[in-house]
């Protein structure tokens, strides 16, 4: 029997039971499954019979499964759960889940949701979401273990051991004086291994990175790269230590940032949702916007053709080398966009490197549009003559080495204004490639066909 049989018998069975109300049946056929398996299944059931599922699963359990789910998903059980059910299940999430969950919510549901939660949630959870949008303080856990630097090491291995299962990680342990000033860092191997009578002052280390409540929350991506870490403190402005970021929110926030990249390397606006919770107007919203910007400078092209109208009607042989140049243009151009927005996003260069960075590529321009633009002048000779060999050659490799510049300075630009350089995507700088591209071509043909006549 293939995976996919038994996936379906399964899905079957669980629905058979869930139909017949047979809780003890439904749970047995899900107990051997893991979180994230217990996840699919919810996705493939219909949303009365994932709220009746859910409700069969332990508290924690339930949590676990319910913050693996995309947001329409939660939504549609949310609206199934009564209140009592809704209330023990934001208890069980973590606190950065639960603070993801509000950030998402429409506000009619929020505000539902925040009448139901106890005091101690409720402010934390409006604590949390009073830092910025996409901020590290909206990524923070409060859940972490922190010792006193008076206390010796038995003092603080009895007190991981008393409240570890409640943290994220025990892995790293911090160091708070009184007040939550963070003072230090111990690994849990390094208590372990000291002697219980020496004082945790004295096997702390200094606080090598930490994270401001208010940074961007990709600072957390570098620095937990940079650090090759597992979690990494949050203080406020004041230096109190408020909560933790681990490598599973970055590894999500890495994910979701990649998405939005990617998205916007295609001149698509982030989706902030997944593609098939999307309708087809949203998905309208988010791509017409830029269609409309890229068509106005496709409308520059078009008005540098009616500008040397003349000269094409006279050397029609002209217009058939257009789409090679242009689509050469583009290529390059997004070729050395790429490479310089991945560059910048991986700090491999800086703002103040452009004139290094621009001054490679202008020889690299010179490399592939001598190369290219020898393969151009033998096209041109073969569908003409020398003369519009030469032109197709010298439009080729002027093509090229501007479409390079374009492709490297715009991200540099971008970031100058505060944009995100990925905006620096390949729609975007073929359009402008191609308009350069066509005033460098129609100018040297200019130059060098006015009073000829190619046959």
């Amino acid at each position: 029997m293939s995976s996919r049989e038994h996936d379906t018998a399964t899905m079957t069975l669980i629905r058979e039971h869930l139909g017949a109300r047979r809780p003890s049946d439904t749970l047995e056929a899900v107990e051997s499954m893991s979180v994230a398996e217990m996840a699919d299944v919810l996705r493939e059931l219909s949303a009365p019979e994932r709220a009746a599922l859910l409700r069969l699963l332990p508290r924690e359990v339930a949590a676990d499964v319910f913050s693996q789910l995309a947001r329409q998903e939660r939504d549609d059980i949310l609206w199934a759960l009564t209140d009592t059910e809704t209330k023990h299940l934001l208890a069980s999430l973590a606190p950065d889940d639960r603070t993801e969950l509000f950030e998402e919510l429409p506000g009619e549901m929020t505000q539902k949701l925040l009448n139901l939660l106890s005091g101690e949630d409720l402010a934390e959870v409006r604590r949390f979401l009073g830092y910025p949008e996409e901020s590290v303080g909206r990524l923070a856990t409060p859940d972490y273990v922190a010792v006193a630097p008076d206390w010796n090491v038995a003092q603080a291995l009895e007190h991981i051991r008393r409240r570890g299962r409640e943290s994220e990680t025990v892995d790293v342990i911090y160091v708070a004086e009184r007040g939550w000033r963070l003072v230090g860092v111990c690994e849990l191997r390094s208590l372990i291994l000291a002697a219980p009578e020496s004082p945790v002052a004295d096997v702390m280390h200094p606080v090598f990175a930490r994270l401001s409540a208010f940074d961007d929350r990709e600072e957390a991506v570098r620095e937990m790269r940079r650090h090759d870490t597992v979690a990494l403190p949050v203080v406020d402005s004041s230096g109190v230590l408020i909560g933790i970021v681990t490598a599973d929110d970055v590894f999500d926030v890495f994910e979701e940032e990649a998405t939005e990249d990617v998205h916007r390397t295609a001149s698509v606006s982030p989706l902030r949702a997944s593609y098939r919770e999307l309708s087809a107007v949203r998905l309208y919203r988010k791509r017409v916007g830029w269609l409309l910007a890229l068509l106005v400078f496709s409308l520059v092209s078009s008005g540098v053709i009616a500008a040397y109208e003349g000269i094409l009607a006279s050397v029609v042989a002209l217009a058939f080398f257009i789409p090679l140049l242009a689509d050469t243009g583009g290529n390059t151009g997004s070729q050395s966009s790429m490479l310089v927005v991945r560059a910048l996003v991986t700090e491999d260069i800086g703002l103040d490197d452009w004139w290094r960075v621009a001054g490679k590529e202008v020889g690299v321009g010179l490399l592939i549009g001598g190369t290219l633009g020898i393969g151009a002048f033998m096209l041109g000779a073969l569908r003409a003559d020398f003369s519009l060999g030469l032109v197709v050659a010298l439009a080729m490799a002027g093509i090229v080495i501007a479409a390079n510049l374009i492709g490297t300075l715009l991200p540099f630009l971008l970031v100058r204004l505060g944009q995100d350089p990925t905006v620096a995507s390949s729609p975007l700088v073929t359009s402008l490639t191609d308009a350069v591209g066509l005033l460098i071509y129609f100018g040297i043909a200019t130059l060098l066909l006015v009073g000829h006549t190619l046959r």
